[in-house]
């Protein structure tokens, strides 16, 4: 019987192989086919030189260390390290801020996006049924913010996007996992996530107390599995927390800039959804008080003078954290004409999030209500609607108190496509809402 089943098993591993192929190879060849025409605007001086990445990844490359990430000015803990560290290896190999370098990066995320098909496939197929897994792997394939992104943004946001999919269905998947290694793994892979964007580690350890409380409820193993997985991500983030103590004398678990990233967004200034002028980027008075303060004590006066104006004018703060959030879930700031003069893409985007956002709510609520044919279904089904909810609820928490940007929610598109076309599927297909129960 055992043989049957392992037999049944990989049989639906090769079908879903053959299944992910195309997905795969269809994204990444709509990726790759805009490139060209968006490469060349990441050669201008201008955006160069303000390219916080690429600073870094330079001054790697040239000898200076982990540094200068908004002019010479040594050590630096405001980016994470994986994604420099990569676009270094691609300076070093390609040349600096070379034409084949800027397409080489731009070509590595969108081979990162197009990977995201297939933890895609495979989480839909493992939450709901193949036909949700087809219809969520190629509307990933498909999907303007995984091209867009992927094609011309070279930053670690696809990279970290494929990181928490691919954790999302781990934590899932050890709910039935007897064996050690696996929790390992987990917190290995976490680390690694956490060390290309700290923002996952809002949602990693909670899914993963989520798995154990419902190993817990099921009278499984769960302490150790549990002390198992913190270890592993402790061993990963521990080198980069020991640099930063031993530069900047402070524990820094990952970055150092969040001082400075909830002064720009409180202070204020409501045109946008961030005063970019007041970044040191963008301002010589700020960059003088970096330079002569050092990192530690700038980002900590950002941070005084943020939390200052908040308590002056905490019905502002209120207001603007509702807009905050508003934003990142609909892309909705406002039709001022001073304001889309800035922003002119802003209506089309506001339609493609709204409708994702609302598309993928409804799947969360049709989740949580379904009848899915297995044991103690409704029970299964309200434990993995609070999967995706820790995720939505979580992940963009810091971004409406500190400030949103376009492409900040990101990493959570592809949870937000499978769960739109589970409620599209059992929304509009017979057969589908006859074997997931009650459509929205």
């Amino acid at each position: 019987m055992s043989e049957k089943r392992e037999a049944e098993k990989s049989s639906v591993r090769a079908s879903g192989s053959m299944r992910i192929g195309p997905m795969v190879a269809a994204a990444l060849v709509v990726r790759l086919a805009v490139i060209p025409f968006l490469y060349r605007d990441w050669l201008d001086p201008f955006v160069l030189e303000h390219w916080a990445f690429g600073r870094v990844a330079r001054s790697l490359v040239a000898g200076h260390g982990f540094g200068n990430v908004f002019a010479d000015t040594g050590p630096t803990a405001v980016l994470s390290p994986v994604y420099a560290y990569l676009l270094a290896g691609v300076f070093r190999l390609l040349g600096t801020y070379t034409p084949a370098s800027i397409v080489a990066a731009l070509a590595i995320n969108s081979v990162f996006s197009a990977l995201t098909c297939i933890p895609v496939f495979f989480l839909a197929r493992r939450c709901f049924d193949g036909r949700v897994a087809k219809w969520a792997g190629w509307g990933w394939a498909f999907s303007p913010y995984g091209i867009y992104y992927g094609a011309d943004w070279a930053w670690s946001t696809c990279l970290v996007t494929l990181l928490l999919c691919c954790l999302f269905l781990i934590a899932f998947e050890l709910e039935d996992s007897g064996q050690l290694l696996p929790w390992i793994g987990f917190g290995l892979l976490s680390g690694l996530a956490a060390l290309t964007e700290p923002v996952v580690l809002s949602v990693l350890p909670l899914l993963g107390a989520w798995t154990c409380y419902q190993r817990y409820r099921q009278d499984r193993p769960w302490k150790l599995p549990g002390l198992a997985a913190t270890l592993a991500l402790l061993v990963i983030l521990s080198p980069w927390v020991v640099r930063n103590y031993e530069i900047f004398h402070k524990v820094i678990p990952v970055r150092s800039g969040f001082g400075l990233e909830l002064y720009i967004g409180n202070n204020g200034y409501s045109t946008r959804w961030v005063n970019s002028a007041l970044h040191p980027n963008h301002n010589d008075a700020e960059l003088a008080e970096y330079e002569k303060v050092g990192e530690i004590s700038y980002m900590e006066h950002k941070r005084q003078q943020a939390v200052d104006y908040i308590r002056a004018h905490p019905g502002w703060y209120a207001w603007m954290v509702l807009r905050r959030a508003l934003y990142l879930w609909t892309g909705y700031w406002s039709f001022s004409p001073v304001y889309l003069a800035q922003e002119p893409l802003d209506p089309p985007n506001v339609f493609l999030a709204t409708t994702m956002s609302v598309l993928a709510l409804a799947g969360l609520r049709q989740l949580y209500r379904a009848n899915v044919y297995r044991a103690n279904a409704g029970r299964a089904n309200a434990a993995l609607a609070a999967r995706f909810a820790i995720v939505f609820v979580f992940f963009p928490l810091v971004y409406y108190f500190s400030h949103p940007e376009t492409y900040y929610l990101r990493p959570v598109d592809p949870l937000i496509v499978i769960l739109a076309a589970y409620f599209v599927t059992g929304r509009f297909s017979a057969r589908a809402s006859g074997a997931l129960g009650t459509a929205f």
